[in-house]
């Protein structure tokens, strides 16, 4: 009965037996075509320019196909500029337009040479997906124009002609630019069709708010949250905590853009208060990472920074269940020696200039700091555009994703050093593993829709600032974060954050298969696929884990890691011929690759080949296209048997 329901409601949409064996057959022939391309990226950090340009190129994969297709007819440097036109085309044809115009040359040779080769990629890339798939990708002005140019036979004489005909008109009417833009965007949007960002977009780098912006331009996206993006979000939602830590990082890495312009930020009353506190304090320990250092972003990045631990001892205290003690360091100085204890041991401060802290209550925040965070949180909570870009990290975004026998998550799932799943305490219930993340990724989400009542799941709230730096964080994968360590205390052996057993375990494939089991998966076909621990290439460390069961693509995106990691970051592509990784050298600028042809060297490393190419059939969506056939033949038949009237 309740089927019959669903097929009346089916036979609305596919009104008739025509309708619907039509789309039987739609739908089997999609079934058959290649898997498409997707793209595995983590850790970006903010890195805009090199992460947009991974985008454009495919990480790599253009300048292959350009090969394939030119390398016998035309030169290195011709092939170059057709790739640099492929990535940014409103630039690059400016700039040649530029030259012709400085030399009084006539640039419609040019212009009718480009498309055509532009065209010849295009088919390639389009030659995976269906017309209606492609007529979607397509810029509206010149849809009906790039179908003819795309699918017709040009080796007909009357079909060539009418194609010529159509480029000189193009060209007559001064639009040969906007067209050579609208191919190769469209290039861009099949090259990757479906993007899997696996965590940290926040954080080092000054543009996580672009990145952003660029990743709502995609349908076909998932974001598998890491701790630097759990960290925006509870800022996001008011957490005072995270709202420290967000902005001690951007003044660390002398950010100050984009809290103040992108999401307008007001950091004035934290300068003036810094000013007023520390105004006579070198502040040594805190000058800027990047960029241009000054006296004020130092004394700002002191300030907030005591601030932070005094927030973090307090939620502490607060929470003694999430057991977060080394939270509450400022308790431990001895404020007239200047010294601190940790772990049984005294340690010499290397500054004791501590002019907002009462050593007698040592965690109690002065009136103007309270007032500065409550202006924060008041600033966070009603960013339009962060609040736009939260949004987007919750619609697109989980703690971990299964799509095509791959598991997704950033970090790790925490285990014990027997291989055992750690056991964490939530309202009464006990967690490990899966169940665990999904406990995480409710809590995390019962915070976001609740975030305008500030009484109710404040427990809540206290744990997405533990998702951040907690021992048994997923997101986090170490026992301690040491950052008031790391400020003043010189001696390097109390600097030290051990990783969770997680990260030596996994190079056995029984442990992968352990977690992939656990996750619901097939151990002889799926792989893990995790970010941000920085793989030291440059030290030999490899990112492939067990065999290949696991993979780690942390390559260093992040400036900052470049110097360990010896590369600038890693892409993961798997398409209908296998899994192989893409390893980028550093990306000079925008500027560099459009005016000198500067592509990002890209190598590729063959992870799995496939013996046969998968097919849309053979992916999680053949698997829902497949439900859909089983549904319209079941309709065919009520159709056919009368149990449903034709309309």
């Amino acid at each position: 009965m309740n089927e019959l329901k669903y097929l009346e409601l089916l036979s609305k949409t596919f009104k008739n037996i025509d309708e619907t064996s039509t789309e039987i057959i739609n739908l089997q022939a999609i079934m058959n075509l290649p898997k498409g391309t997707e793209h595995f990226i983590t850790d970006v950090h903010g890195e805009y320019e090199a992460f947009n340009h991974i985008l454009r190129n495919g990480s790599g994969t253009v300048r292959r196909k350009i090969d394939d297709l030119f390398s016998e007819i035309l030169t290195e440097k011709e092939r170059n500029e057709l790739a640099t036109i492929i990535y940014y085309p409103k630039e690059k044809v400016e700039l040649i337009q530029k030259e012709y115009k400085k030399n009084n040359a006539n640039i419609d040779k040019w212009f009718t040479t480009t498309i055509m080769r532009l065209l010849e990629v295009c088919r390639v890339v389009c030659s995976k997906y269906t017309r209606s798939k492609v007529r979607k990708a397509m810029t509206k002005d010149f849809e009906y124009i790039l179908q003819e140019l795309l699918y017709e036979n040009t080796n007909q004489k009357n079909k060539k002609e009418y194609l010529e005909a159509i480029i000189d008109t193009i060209l007559s009417i001064k639009r040969a630019k906007e067209f050579i833009i609208a191919i190769a965007n469209l290039i861009q949007r099949l090259n990757i069709d479906h993007l899997h960002i696996v965590g940290d977009i926040y954080d080092r780098g000054p543009s996580p708010h672009l990145i952003m912006d660029k990743l709502a331009e995609y349908n076909n996206i998932d974001i598998q949250w890491g701790n630097h993006d759990i960290l925006w979000i509870g800022a996001a939602l008011g957490n005072k905590a995270c709202i420290a830590n967000v902005l001690r990082i951007c003044c660390r890495y002398n950010n100050k853009e984009i809290l103040e312009d992108a999401y307008g930020i007001n950091l004035l009353p934290l300068a003036t208060f810094a000013m007023k506190y520390y105004g006579n304090d070198p502040c040594k320990k805190f000058r800027a990472k990047e960029g241009i250092d000054t006296d004020l972003i130092a004394q700002m990045h002191k300030a907030i920074s005591i601030i932070q631990f005094k927030v973090e001892g307090i939620y502490s205290q607060r929470n003694p269940e999430f057991k977060m003690q080394s939270r509450e360091l400022l308790k431990d100085i001895d404020y007239s020696k200047g010294t601190i204890v940790i772990d049984n041991n005294e340690y010499i401060l290397n500054d004791t200039n501590f002019p907002t802290i009462d050593p007698e209550h040592p965690l109690d925040l002065l009136e103007e700091e309270a007032e500065i965070l409550d202006r924060l949180k008041a600033s966070f909570m009603g960013s339009e555009k962060l609040q736009k870009h939260i949004k987007l990290l919750f619609n697109k975004g989980s703690m971990y994703l299964k799509h095509n026998s791959n598991l997704l998550f950033h970090a790790c799932i925490p285990m014990d050093r027997n291989a055992e799943f750690s056991v964490f305490e939530i309202d009464g219930e006990k967690y490990s593993g899966k169940a665990f993340l999904d406990k995480i990724d409710n809590i995390v989400r019962l915070t976001y829709h609740d975030r305008k009542n500030s009484n109710r799941n404040k427990k809540y709230l206290d744990f997405i600032w533990y998702l951040w730096s907690g021992e048994f964080s997923p997101l986090f994968g170490k026992d301690v974060m040491r950052t008031f360590e790391r400020y003043f205390i010189d001696d390097k052996t109390i600097h030290k954050e051990n990783k969770n057993p997680y990260h030596k375990l996994i190079n056995n494939e029984e442990i992968c298969d352990k977690v992939l089991l656990e996750f619901g998966l097939n151990p002889s076909m799926s792989h893990i696929i995790n970010g941000h621990i920085p793989v030291k290439v440059k030290e030999g460390e490899s990112p492939i884990k067990a065999n290949g069961k696991l993979l780690i693509i942390d390559g260093g995106f992040s400036r900052a890691y470049q110097k360990t990691t010896g590369i600038a970051g890693y892409t993961l592509i798997y398409n209908s011929y296998g899994i192989k990784l893409a390893s980028h050298l550093s990306f000079s600028s925008k500027d560099e690759a459009i005016l000198n042809e500067v592509d990002m060297v890209s190598s590729h490393i063959i992870v799995e080949e496939k013996s046969k190419r998968i097919r849309v059939k053979d992916t999680d969506i053949g698997k829902e296209i497949q439900n859909q056939i089983n549904d319209l033949k079941k309709l065919l038949n009520a159709y056919v048997t009368g149990q449903i009237k034709l309309k």
